[in-house]
């Protein structure tokens, strides 16, 4: 079937519909909400959140284009057996889905930890890419939030359960916001999100699903997975990359790395925003990426072109950017301790 006739027999659904809905993967639950028609947008939540993170640039998006949102695996409404929940496997999820959906190709925004997944993602299926959108993600070098590096550490999920115990979490989430109110310092800059995203904990497995994959990609000392060793191999996916200025979960050196290991792609800073710049600006972020998607070339990457670029090397794709960012990236390309994938 060609690439045309895959987007016509993509379902539409009203905007105001977005429902979950569910699909059965290799025998358990996977969520996903769906609406509009067109090319393909996929958008990729972080750890611990769901498909709802999205839902203040849902309904826009999917006036022009088909928006499919799942929860990953272990997520929101999906399934939470005992898996691997590895940055791969949720890609290889991904693409299970897709395939299940007849969507052949899309466009894919990615936030935190499902930037990353975007990044694997076109790592292992680039013939499915046509574009990407990283939003503060992981993946790019050690840095990360001290508390996620502690979160990381043996027995965390017990006290994750902890916190999520109804009156245990009430009574946190009001400490905080009344601290987040009086001493906007004291916490992190994006208190009431992070909130936000404990109010799932309470489901069954949520804790030990946060913590198994959390400890897929971080320890003790960070992140343990970058994706700079490869983003040579995506030179031909146009590709955005946003963050927020003041983002205290994964450092907006970041995106200059990331921009600089990426030559082409573009960069966009959210002024006094945080790690989630999407629900801090929703009309920004639509039509910066409805900008994007209506100008640029959905690419087009063959098996004989990945071959191609992994016999020539990263050295084929010079860095760009300042100079402090490319040896910030040369640093992490020289270390013994980047992604082996």
């Amino acid at each position: 079937m060609d690439r045309e006739g895959a987007r016509r027999r993509l379902r539409a659904v009203p905007t105001d519909d977005a429902q979950v809905q569910f699909a059965n993967l290799h025998g358990y639950k996977r969520a996903y909400r769906m609406a509009g028609s067109g090319p393909a947008l996929l958008l990729l939540h972080g750890i611990g959140d769901n498909s709802l993170a999205w839902e203040p640039v849902f309904n826009q998006l999917s006036e022009k284009y088909t928006v499919i949102a799942p929860d990953f695996l272990g997520h929101g409404f999906s399934d939470r057996p005992r898996a691997d929940y590895s940055v791969p496997a949720f890609a290889n999820g991904m693409r299970d889905l897709l395939t299940y959906l007849d969507v052949e190709r899309v466009t894919i925004v990615g936030h935190s930890l499902g930037g990353g997944v975007a990044g694997q993602f076109a790592y292992q299926y680039p013939e499915m890419v046509e574009r990407l959108v990283l939003v503060g993600t992981g993946g790019v070098t050690k840095d990360v939030n001290p508390a996620l590096r502690a979160l990381s550490l043996p027995f965390s999920e017990y006290a994750l359960g902890v916190v999520s115990l109804p009156w245990v979490f009430s009574t946190f989430s009001a400490a905080s916001r009344m601290l987040h109110q009086h001493l906007p310092g004291a916490l992190f800059r994006d208190n009431n999100e992070i909130i936000r995203v404990l109010e799932r904990m309470p489901e069954k497995g949520s804790a030990e699903v946060f913590a198994r994959t959390l400890r897929s990609a971080v320890d003790w000392r960070g992140q343990v997975v970058t994706m700079l060793d490869r983003c040579y191999l995506s030179a031909g996916i146009p590709t955005l990359i946003i963050w927020g200025s003041d983002d205290q979960v994964i450092p907006v050196q970041h995106a200059h790395m990331l921009h600089s290991a990426m030559p082409g792609s573009q960069l966009v800073i959210f002024d006094k925003s945080g790690h989630f710049p999407f629900r801090d600006d929703p009309d920004r972020f639509v039509d910066l990426l409805l900008s994007f998607v209506a100008s640029t070339v959905s690419a087009n990457i063959s098996r004989a072109d990945v071959k191609v670029a992994l016999r020539q090397g990263p050295s084929s794709q010079p860095l760009t950017g300042d100079a402090e960012a490319q040896m910030a990236v040369l640093d992490v390309l020289g270390s013994d301790e980047r992604s082996a994938t």
